[in-house]
């Protein structure tokens, strides 16, 4: 049997996997307008879900949506003017892309660590480490 018998072989014998194949989404935001103000009620739980500090995701929600906010008695992030969904989760998603997935490897096993001054991101997958300035 030659190496294309073979390579013919195993292929016909690799089980079909179904489903995505990538295993990060980023989370939607569960968002409702309160008066003049937007809530983004599971703010708590999208930080968890990306891993990260409420206080660096809050502070890059503010700069990207161009306003002010706070996080509430009940953890959730308030911000002053409406605010869609959509343009929170496309926020989400430009965080995610720069603090989260991995530039070299696209994973989210990352961490964000503080050299010299200087805001890394350190891939436990891959090792890699890359800047999170734009």
């Amino acid at each position: 049997m030659d190496y294309d018998d073979m390579l013919d072989r195993g292929l016909e014998e690799t089980p079909d996997i179904e489903g995505s194949s990538e295993r990060f989404s980023v989370p939607e935001p569960d968002v409702r307008q309160e008066g003049h103000a937007t809530v983004f009620e599971n703010f708590q739980q999208v930080c968890r879900d990306l891993g990260r500090d409420e206080d660096h995701l809050l502070k890059f929600l503010q700069d990207e949506l161009g306003t002010s906010a706070h996080i509430d008695e009940s953890g959730r992030g308030r911000f002053t003017g409406e605010f869609s969904e959509r343009r929170i989760q496309n926020a989400l998603e430009a965080y995610s892309e720069r603090f989260v997935l991995c530039s070299e490897c696209g994973l989210p096993d990352t961490d964000i660590v503080n050299e010299q001054g200087a805001e890394l991101l350190q891939c436990a997958a891959c090792g890699a480490r890359s800047s999170t300035s734009g």
